[in-house]
């Protein structure tokens, strides 16, 4: 992190990038590993619970200890997206045939949504 913040780039920027994709790679391995076995609900599962124990238990613990400000960006930019990509993967979850199935080709454009995503934080650095 020191050599980012010596490039001028933002700690935000650092943890929405860097940071992670360093702590989620452990989470792609698992729910990989369990796609392939045809684990879908251990893939599922792994993916929802990681998210939910991160948000609910970690911001949580972090902000009981100190309290957190939360830059400007992250309410008006990230948030906002957050939401609106979580609605679009429960409307892809809900499959209007009644499969319940994420398709390849859905998957694709989650996965072009997250590159998009972490270019534009790239270049839209403070």
């Amino acid at each position: 992190m020191g050599i980012a913040n010596a490039l001028g780039i933002s700690d935000l920027v650092i943890g929405l990038t860097i940071v992670a994709i360093g702590t989620s790679l452990p989470e792609l391995a698992a729910t990989l590993t369990a796609a392939v076995r045809r684990e879908h609900d251990i893939a599922i599962g792994n993916v929802i619970g990681s998210n939910m124990y991160n948000l609910l238990a970690v911001l949580g613990v972090a902000g009981v200890l100190v309290p957190l400000d939360i830059d400007r960006h992250v309410l008006v930019r990230d948030l906002p997206l957050m939401i609106a990509l979580t609605l679009v993967l429960f409307v892809m979850s809900l499959d209007y045939h009644g499969r319940g199935k994420i398709t390849r080709l859905e998957g694709l454009a989650l996965l072009i949504t997250f590159v998009g995503y972490q270019l534009f934080i790239l270049m839209d650095i403070r």
